[in-house]
């Protein structure tokens, strides 16, 4: 069975990973060197690097699931493949979000910005494990795994808050943003526990 599903899935895994390989190595490499040797030459990089950090993660966290949410597959449906490129799409906008942000880190638009990307790649993923799920069945081994999914819901919701929240404090919104981050850092063992059994 595992051979099987390899083979019927192996491209989709291979163009997903090598997307985000290179979303995650474009937002790297607009970190600017400084010209100055100085140790205060690296001051004013603080913020885009601590943009890029949080959009390494990010991108970091969405890779881990979904390279554990495409185990689960055992066949490829045309839905499935859009729904795929929906998600790497939103994906590969938060670069762009994050460098944004990271050069203007006081401007409040950019942190709401940032937040409606992330909700719309959030919608993207439940999008994906939605059509994966209804392809192969309400006792799916994906449906088992998610169970509620209380960990989508919570931060889908926590990032429509930031959005809200950036409009009155730019501190609170990114707190937020930050600790959705830390909430999936935690490693989320659903799915291996399912392969597993």
């Amino acid at each position: 069975m595992g051979s099987v599903r390899h083979m019927k899935t192996i491209r989709l895994e291979a163009f997903s990973d090598g997307v985000l390989a290179i979303v995650i190595t474009i937002r790297v490499l607009e970190i600017k060197v400084p010209h100055d040797t100085t140790p205060a030459a690296l001051i004013p990089l603080i913020p885009v690097f601590l943009s890029s950090l949080l959009s390494f993660i990010s991108i970091g966290i969405y890779w881990n699931n979904h390279h554990h949410m495409l185990h689960t597959l055992q066949r490829v449906s045309g839905s499935i493949l859009l729904a795929n490129l929906h998600l790497l799409f939103w994906l590969s906008l938060v670069p762009f979000a994050t460098g944004w942000m990271g050069q203007n880190h006081r401007a409040i638009a950019l942190a709401a910005l940032y937040g409606v990307v992330m909700v719309m790649a959030s919608m993207a993923y439940f999008i994906l494990q939605g059509r994966i799920i209804a392809a192969q069945g309400s006792d799916s081994l994906l449906r088992r795994a998610v169970g509620r999914d209380w960990k989508g819901h919570v931060s889908l919701g926590s990032y429509l808050v930031a959005v809200l929240a950036s409009l009155r404090s730019l501190a609170i919104a990114q707190a937020i943003y930050a600790l959705v981050a830390l909430l999936w850092l935690i490693p989320d063992r659903r799915i291996e526990r399912v392969l597993s059994d």
